[in-house]
Protein backbone atom coordinates (compact mmCIF):
# COMPACT_ATOMS: atom_id res chain seq x y z
CA UNK A 1 0.00 0.00 0.00
CA UNK A 2 2.79 2.54 0.69
CA UNK A 3 4.57 1.62 -2.57
CA UNK A 4 1.10 2.03 -4.54
CA UNK A 5 0.62 5.39 -2.81
CA UNK A 6 4.47 6.71 -2.82
CA UNK A 7 3.98 5.64 -6.74
CA UNK A 8 1.05 7.53 -6.96
CA UNK A 9 2.44 10.84 -5.43
CA UNK A 10 5.60 10.71 -7.81
CA UNK A 11 3.41 10.05 -11.06
CA UNK A 12 1.43 12.83 -9.80
CA UNK A 13 3.91 15.15 -9.60
CA UNK A 14 5.30 14.17 -13.11
CA UNK A 15 2.01 14.58 -14.40
CA UNK A 16 2.05 18.11 -13.09
CA UNK A 17 5.24 18.55 -14.56
CA UNK A 18 4.73 17.58 -18.06
CA UNK A 19 1.47 19.13 -18.16
CA UNK A 20 2.37 22.83 -19.84
CA UNK A 21 5.11 22.10 -21.65
CA UNK A 22 5.02 21.69 -25.79
CA UNK A 23 4.11 18.46 -27.12
CA UNK A 24 7.35 17.87 -28.50
CA UNK A 25 9.20 18.45 -25.73
CA UNK A 26 6.86 16.45 -23.09
CA UNK A 27 7.95 12.33 -23.81
CA UNK A 28 12.39 13.42 -23.36
CA UNK A 29 11.62 15.46 -20.44
CA UNK A 30 9.86 12.43 -19.19
CA UNK A 31 12.46 10.06 -19.49
CA UNK A 32 14.92 12.86 -17.79
CA UNK A 33 12.44 13.25 -15.24
CA UNK A 34 12.76 8.83 -14.74
CA UNK A 35 16.43 8.92 -14.40
CA UNK A 36 17.96 7.32 -11.05
CA UNK A 37 20.92 5.81 -8.64
CA UNK A 38 23.63 3.73 -10.73
CA UNK A 39 22.66 4.92 -14.13
CA UNK A 40 19.28 4.13 -14.12
CA UNK A 41 17.55 5.07 -17.37
CA UNK A 42 21.21 7.36 -18.31
CA UNK A 43 20.84 5.44 -22.15
CA UNK A 44 17.55 6.47 -23.05
CA UNK A 45 18.42 9.92 -20.75
CA UNK A 46 21.35 10.52 -23.46
CA UNK A 47 18.89 10.43 -26.40
CA UNK A 48 16.13 12.48 -24.39
CA UNK A 49 18.82 15.18 -23.63
CA UNK A 50 20.42 15.57 -27.05
CA UNK A 51 16.65 16.06 -28.38
CA UNK A 52 15.92 18.76 -25.25
CA UNK A 53 19.47 20.65 -25.88
CA UNK A 54 18.62 21.33 -29.95
CA UNK A 55 16.03 23.98 -28.82
CA UNK A 56 15.92 27.21 -28.78
CA UNK A 57 14.65 30.38 -26.63
CA UNK A 58 11.40 29.75 -26.51
CA UNK A 59 12.52 26.13 -24.55
CA UNK A 60 14.32 27.71 -22.11
CA UNK A 61 11.45 28.80 -19.75
CA UNK A 62 9.62 25.03 -20.17
CA UNK A 63 13.05 23.32 -19.47
CA UNK A 64 12.89 25.35 -16.01
CA UNK A 65 10.08 24.64 -15.12
CA UNK A 66 10.39 20.67 -15.66
CA UNK A 67 12.82 20.91 -13.30
CA UNK A 68 10.53 21.74 -10.07
CA UNK A 69 10.18 18.82 -8.52
CA UNK A 70 12.79 16.34 -10.04
CA UNK A 71 15.42 14.64 -8.34
CA UNK A 72 18.95 15.36 -8.28
CA UNK A 73 19.85 13.31 -11.09
CA UNK A 74 17.27 14.91 -13.21
CA UNK A 75 18.19 18.10 -12.42
CA UNK A 76 21.64 17.90 -13.79
CA UNK A 77 20.66 16.70 -17.20
CA UNK A 78 17.99 19.44 -17.31
CA UNK A 79 20.49 22.07 -16.37
CA UNK A 80 22.84 20.57 -18.91
CA UNK A 81 19.82 20.87 -21.72
CA UNK A 82 19.10 24.57 -20.34
CA UNK A 83 22.74 25.64 -20.87
CA UNK A 84 23.33 24.39 -24.33
CA UNK A 85 20.54 25.91 -25.46
CA UNK A 86 21.30 29.31 -23.78
CA UNK A 87 24.94 28.68 -24.61
CA UNK A 88 23.87 28.14 -28.55
CA UNK A 89 21.74 31.17 -28.65
CA UNK A 90 23.71 33.76 -27.32
CA UNK A 91 26.92 32.38 -29.67
CA UNK A 92 23.95 33.04 -31.95
CA UNK A 93 23.12 36.57 -30.88
CA UNK A 94 20.12 36.16 -30.38
CA UNK A 95 18.97 37.33 -26.88
CA UNK A 96 17.48 35.39 -23.75
CA UNK A 97 14.05 35.88 -22.68
CA UNK A 98 15.07 38.17 -19.91
CA UNK A 99 11.96 39.45 -18.14
CA UNK A 100 10.58 35.99 -18.55
CA UNK A 101 13.76 34.77 -16.47
CA UNK A 102 13.53 37.50 -13.89
CA UNK A 103 9.51 36.53 -13.49
CA UNK A 104 10.87 33.20 -13.31
CA UNK A 105 13.43 34.02 -10.88
CA UNK A 106 11.55 35.78 -8.28
CA UNK A 107 8.62 33.01 -7.96
CA UNK A 108 9.85 31.13 -4.77
CA UNK A 109 7.59 28.02 -5.94
CA UNK A 110 10.31 27.18 -8.14
CA UNK A 111 12.49 24.70 -7.52
CA UNK A 112 15.97 26.54 -5.87
CA UNK A 113 18.14 24.87 -8.04
CA UNK A 114 15.93 25.68 -11.53
CA UNK A 115 15.97 29.24 -9.68
CA UNK A 116 19.51 29.78 -9.19
CA UNK A 117 20.06 28.46 -12.95
CA UNK A 118 17.53 31.57 -14.01
CA UNK A 119 19.64 34.22 -12.17
CA UNK A 120 22.85 32.93 -13.42
CA UNK A 121 20.91 33.52 -16.85
CA UNK A 122 20.07 36.65 -16.48
CA UNK A 123 23.82 37.51 -15.25
CA UNK A 124 24.78 36.60 -18.62
CA UNK A 125 22.68 39.02 -20.45
CA UNK A 126 22.62 41.47 -17.48
CA UNK A 127 24.83 41.49 -15.01
CA UNK A 128 23.60 45.07 -13.03
CA UNK A 129 19.89 43.54 -13.24
CA UNK A 130 21.64 40.90 -10.69
CA UNK A 131 23.08 43.58 -8.50
CA UNK A 132 19.76 45.13 -8.16
CA UNK A 133 17.55 41.47 -7.57
CA UNK A 134 20.62 40.15 -5.33
CA UNK A 135 19.33 43.10 -2.83
CA UNK A 136 16.13 41.49 -2.38
CA UNK A 137 17.41 38.40 -1.95
CA UNK A 138 19.01 37.95 1.30
CA UNK A 139 16.36 35.71 2.42
CA UNK A 140 15.97 33.82 -0.51
CA UNK A 141 15.51 29.82 -0.44
CA UNK A 142 18.12 29.02 -2.55
CA UNK A 143 20.97 28.52 -1.04
CA UNK A 144 23.04 29.43 -3.41
CA UNK A 145 21.14 32.45 -4.31
CA UNK A 146 21.57 33.58 -0.80
CA UNK A 147 25.02 32.77 -0.65
CA UNK A 148 25.71 35.76 -3.75
CA UNK A 149 23.38 38.09 -1.77
CA UNK A 150 25.36 37.85 1.54
CA UNK A 151 28.93 38.18 -0.25
CA UNK A 152 27.86 41.54 -1.66
CA UNK A 153 27.10 42.81 1.79
CA UNK A 154 30.84 41.73 2.65
CA UNK A 155 32.07 42.63 -0.58
CA UNK A 156 30.78 45.92 0.45
CA UNK A 157 31.40 46.27 4.17
CA UNK A 158 35.35 45.10 3.11
CA UNK A 159 34.95 48.69 1.03
CA UNK A 160 34.01 50.60 4.08
CA UNK A 161 36.80 48.88 6.04
CA UNK A 162 39.02 49.91 3.33
CA UNK A 163 38.09 53.11 3.87
CA UNK A 164 38.23 53.10 7.63
CA UNK A 165 34.56 53.55 7.82
CA UNK A 166 34.15 50.84 10.66
CA UNK A 167 30.98 51.66 11.86
CA UNK A 168 29.43 51.31 8.06
CA UNK A 169 31.92 48.18 8.27
CA UNK A 170 30.35 46.69 11.33
CA UNK A 171 26.97 47.50 10.17
CA UNK A 172 27.17 45.06 7.14
CA UNK A 173 28.57 42.94 8.33
CA UNK A 174 26.15 42.47 10.90
CA UNK A 175 22.96 43.46 8.08
CA UNK A 176 24.80 40.01 6.13
CA UNK A 177 25.64 37.75 9.02
CA UNK A 178 21.60 36.83 10.05
CA UNK A 179 20.73 35.62 6.79
CA UNK A 180 24.22 34.17 5.90
CA UNK A 181 23.98 30.16 5.94
CA UNK A 182 27.42 29.11 4.33
CA UNK A 183 30.21 28.30 7.17
CA UNK A 184 32.64 29.96 5.45
CA UNK A 185 30.81 33.27 5.61
CA UNK A 186 29.86 33.26 8.91
CA UNK A 187 33.65 31.91 10.11
CA UNK A 188 34.75 34.46 8.00
CA UNK A 189 31.92 37.78 9.34
CA UNK A 190 32.59 36.40 12.74
CA UNK A 191 36.36 37.32 12.52
CA UNK A 192 36.24 40.54 10.97
CA UNK A 193 33.58 41.58 13.16
CA UNK A 194 35.63 40.06 16.03
CA UNK A 195 38.67 42.70 14.85
CA UNK A 196 35.93 45.36 14.88
CA UNK A 197 35.20 44.97 18.76
CA UNK A 198 31.79 42.85 17.79
CA UNK A 199 32.46 39.65 18.85
CA UNK A 200 29.91 36.96 17.44
CA UNK A 201 28.61 34.04 20.17
CA UNK A 202 28.64 31.39 17.18
CA UNK A 203 28.09 28.38 20.00
CA UNK A 204 24.34 30.86 19.79
CA UNK A 205 24.44 31.99 16.38
CA UNK A 206 24.65 28.07 14.73
CA UNK A 207 22.30 26.75 17.62
CA UNK A 208 24.38 24.33 18.76
CA UNK A 209 23.11 22.26 21.68
CA UNK A 210 24.82 22.96 24.81
CA UNK A 211 23.50 21.19 28.43
CA UNK A 212 23.50 17.73 28.28
CA UNK A 213 23.60 14.75 30.82
CA UNK A 214 26.44 12.62 29.56
CA UNK A 215 27.61 8.84 30.87
CA UNK A 216 30.43 5.82 30.12
CA UNK A 217 32.94 4.82 29.79
CA UNK A 218 31.63 1.43 28.21
CA UNK A 219 33.07 -1.23 26.83
CA UNK A 220 34.11 -0.93 22.89
CA UNK A 221 37.21 -3.53 22.63
CA UNK A 222 37.78 -4.46 19.22
CA UNK A 223 35.22 -1.93 18.05
CA UNK A 224 32.35 -4.21 19.10
CA UNK A 225 30.36 -1.61 21.98
CA UNK A 226 28.44 -0.25 18.38
CA UNK A 227 26.70 -2.63 17.92
CA UNK A 228 26.35 -3.39 22.14
CA UNK A 229 22.96 -2.39 23.59
CA UNK A 230 24.29 -0.37 26.99
CA UNK A 231 21.47 0.27 29.32
CA UNK A 232 20.94 3.89 28.09
CA UNK A 233 19.84 2.41 24.89
CA UNK A 234 16.86 0.86 26.82
CA UNK A 235 15.37 3.45 28.65
CA UNK A 236 17.61 6.58 30.31
CA UNK A 237 16.69 6.43 33.91
CA UNK A 238 19.52 9.73 34.97
CA UNK A 239 19.41 8.30 38.76
CA UNK A 240 20.63 4.52 37.56
CA UNK A 241 24.21 3.56 37.99
CA UNK A 242 25.44 1.01 35.57
CA UNK A 243 28.66 -1.32 35.42
CA UNK A 244 31.21 0.62 32.62
CA UNK A 245 34.27 -0.19 31.71
CA UNK A 246 36.39 0.58 34.34
CA UNK A 247 33.66 0.38 37.43
CA UNK A 248 30.69 2.24 38.10
CA UNK A 249 29.11 4.97 35.93
CA UNK A 250 26.42 7.47 36.74
CA UNK A 251 25.09 9.75 34.23
CA UNK A 252 26.78 13.95 34.62
CA UNK A 253 25.79 16.96 33.93
CA UNK A 254 28.14 18.39 31.06
CA UNK A 255 27.43 22.09 29.71
CA UNK A 256 30.24 22.64 26.49
CA UNK A 257 31.71 26.07 26.24
CA UNK A 258 33.23 25.46 23.16
CA UNK A 259 32.51 27.97 20.13
CA UNK A 260 31.51 25.38 17.56
CA UNK A 261 29.28 23.07 20.32
CA UNK A 262 31.95 20.41 20.55
CA UNK A 263 30.81 18.24 22.96
CA UNK A 264 34.06 16.39 24.33
CA UNK A 265 33.52 13.64 26.24
CA UNK A 266 37.11 13.29 26.73
CA UNK A 267 36.44 15.98 29.65
CA UNK A 268 33.91 14.01 31.84
CA UNK A 269 35.03 10.24 31.19
CA UNK A 270 38.60 10.73 31.07
CA UNK A 271 41.13 10.31 27.71
CA UNK A 272 40.48 6.53 26.95
CA UNK A 273 40.62 4.07 24.18
CA UNK A 274 38.47 1.18 22.73
CA UNK A 275 35.01 3.24 24.97
CA UNK A 276 31.59 3.96 24.11
CA UNK A 277 29.40 7.23 26.27
CA UNK A 278 25.87 8.50 25.79
CA UNK A 279 24.65 12.07 26.02
CA UNK A 280 21.38 13.10 26.19
CA UNK A 281 19.39 16.07 26.22
CA UNK A 282 15.82 17.29 26.24
CA UNK A 283 14.84 20.04 23.43
CA UNK A 284 11.28 21.56 23.65
CA UNK A 285 9.13 22.65 20.48
CA UNK A 286 6.58 24.59 20.83
CA UNK A 287 4.17 22.97 17.88
CA UNK A 288 5.20 19.30 15.96
CA UNK A 289 7.33 19.77 13.14
CA UNK A 290 9.32 18.48 10.63
CA UNK A 291 13.37 19.68 11.58
CA UNK A 292 17.01 18.65 10.55
CA UNK A 293 19.32 17.10 13.16
CA UNK A 294 22.57 18.44 12.26
CA UNK A 295 25.72 16.38 13.40
CA UNK A 296 29.55 16.73 13.16
CA UNK A 297 32.42 14.54 14.70
CA UNK A 298 34.99 12.14 13.86
CA UNK A 299 34.04 8.48 15.60
CA UNK A 300 31.50 6.70 15.49
CA UNK A 301 28.16 7.27 16.79
CA UNK A 302 24.36 6.65 16.70
CA UNK A 303 21.34 8.97 17.38
CA UNK A 304 17.85 8.38 18.74
CA UNK A 305 15.06 10.74 19.04
CA UNK A 306 12.01 10.32 21.08
CA UNK A 307 13.18 6.39 21.92
CA UNK A 308 13.67 5.95 17.67
CA UNK A 309 16.57 5.19 16.12
CA UNK A 310 17.03 7.79 13.86
CA UNK A 311 20.33 7.02 12.04
CA UNK A 312 24.00 5.84 12.84
CA UNK A 313 27.81 6.32 11.05
CA UNK A 314 29.75 3.30 11.80
CA UNK A 315 33.77 5.19 10.90
CA UNK A 316 36.81 6.58 13.08
CA UNK A 317 38.75 9.78 12.80
CA UNK A 318 37.34 11.39 9.67
CA UNK A 319 37.31 14.69 8.87
CA UNK A 320 34.57 16.65 11.45
CA UNK A 321 32.60 19.62 9.76
CA UNK A 322 29.76 21.41 10.66
CA UNK A 323 26.81 19.86 9.47
CA UNK A 324 28.74 16.46 8.29
CA UNK A 325 25.47 14.30 8.81
CA UNK A 326 21.94 15.90 8.22
CA UNK A 327 18.79 13.56 9.22
CA UNK A 328 15.30 14.43 8.63
CA UNK A 329 12.99 13.90 11.68
CA UNK A 330 9.82 15.09 13.32
CA UNK A 331 9.76 16.82 16.50
CA UNK A 332 6.33 16.50 18.50
CA UNK A 333 5.17 19.53 20.55
CA UNK A 334 6.93 20.05 24.11
CA UNK A 335 9.37 17.22 25.34
CA UNK A 336 11.97 15.92 22.86
CA UNK A 337 14.96 13.56 24.08
CA UNK A 338 17.69 13.22 21.75
CA UNK A 339 20.27 10.35 22.56
CA UNK A 340 24.15 10.48 20.87
CA UNK A 341 26.25 7.35 21.02
CA UNK A 342 29.74 7.99 20.37
CA UNK A 343 32.23 5.35 20.55
CA UNK A 344 36.49 5.78 20.65
CA UNK A 345 38.04 3.19 19.01
CA UNK A 346 41.97 1.61 20.04
CA UNK A 347 44.09 4.09 17.92
CA UNK A 348 46.88 5.68 19.76
CA UNK A 349 47.90 8.60 17.67
CA UNK A 350 47.51 12.19 18.61
CA UNK A 351 45.15 12.87 16.05
CA UNK A 352 43.37 10.20 17.10
CA UNK A 353 42.51 11.71 20.88
CA UNK A 354 39.02 13.44 19.96
CA UNK A 355 36.30 11.84 21.30
CA UNK A 356 33.42 14.05 20.75
CA UNK A 357 30.85 14.95 18.63
CA UNK A 358 28.70 18.96 17.96
CA UNK A 359 24.66 18.95 17.18
CA UNK A 360 22.09 21.48 16.54
CA UNK A 361 18.49 21.30 15.14
CA UNK A 362 17.67 22.97 11.96
CA UNK A 363 15.50 23.46 9.74
CA UNK A 364 16.13 22.59 5.29
CA UNK A 365 17.91 25.78 4.82
CA UNK A 366 20.24 25.16 8.47
CA UNK A 367 18.50 27.94 9.98
CA UNK A 368 18.83 26.97 14.00
CA UNK A 369 15.27 26.07 15.80
CA UNK A 370 16.13 26.80 19.83
CA UNK A 371 14.56 24.86 22.68
CA UNK A 372 11.47 26.65 23.79
CA UNK A 373 10.35 26.89 27.59
CA UNK A 374 9.69 23.61 29.19
CA UNK A 375 5.81 24.73 30.55
CA UNK A 376 4.85 22.18 27.22
CA UNK A 377 6.02 18.58 28.00
CA UNK A 378 6.06 15.27 26.03
CA UNK A 379 5.49 11.81 27.92
CA UNK A 380 8.89 10.01 28.90
CA UNK A 381 10.75 7.56 26.31
CA UNK A 382 12.56 4.62 25.94
CA UNK A 383 15.13 4.32 23.66
CA UNK A 384 14.98 0.78 21.77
Amino acid sequence: MKLFLRTLVLSCGVGLALAGLPPEMAEPVRVLRAVGPEGQGNVAASAAWKKLAAGNVSTLLPLLDAMDGANDYALNWLRAAVDSVASRELAAGRKLPQAELNEFLRDMKHSPRARRLAFELVMRVDPAATDQLLAGMLNDPSLEIRHDAVQKLIDQADKELARTNKTAAVSLFQQALGPARDVQQIDGIAGKLAELGQPVDLQKHFGFLADWKVIGPFDNTGNKGFETVYPPELTIDLTAEYDGKLGKVRWQDYTTKHQYGMVDLNQPCGKLKEVAGYATTDFYSDKARAVELRLGGKNSWRVWLNGRFVFAHDEYHTTAEIDQYRMPVQLQQGRNTILVKVCQNGEVADWTEEWEFQLRVTDSLGTPFASVSKSTTAPATNNK
